[in-house]
């Protein structure tokens, strides 16, 4: 299977070389106002795959930051190593890291939902 993938990505980067030696020649960019811009077709086809590219981490940036956000959310949500049966004189029963855990780690029986499957966007009406 490892040899398969390694021809399919030879086979995928010959293809894509090929293409690049067959468009060598200068295309000219119209742009607004009467401003054009000549450029070999490989250069700009990079720069728009290049362009797509960073619109597509741009775009999904802020999905990140969300999941990222609930992570640490649900981070708070494991108890401490000392639980709250086991002494009840400890007034925080979560602490703000994992540094500070030592021991097994169990969930309390109040999380709103698994810590493997993703919060709901939306309450549930």
């Amino acid at each position: 299977m490892r040899t398969l993938n390694w021809l399919w990505r030879g086979f995928l980067f010959f293809v894509l070389f090929a293409f690049a030696l067959n468009n060598r020649h200068e295309v000219d960019l119209h742009w607004f106002w009467g401003y054009h811009w000549q450029a070999p077709m490989v250069m700009v086809v990079l720069a728009v795959f290049g362009m797509g590219c960073v619109s597509g981490v741009l775009a999904m940036l802020p999905s990140w930051w969300r999941h990222r956000k609930d992570a640490k959310q649900r981070l708070r949500w494991l108890p401490d190593a000392v639980s709250m049966a086991e002494s009840p004189v400890a007034s925080t029963a979560y602490s703000s890291g994992p540094a500070s855990r030592s021991g097994p780690l169990t969930l309390p029986a109040e999380l709103p939902f698994p810590p493997d499957m993703p919060a709901p966007r939306k309450p549930a009406k």
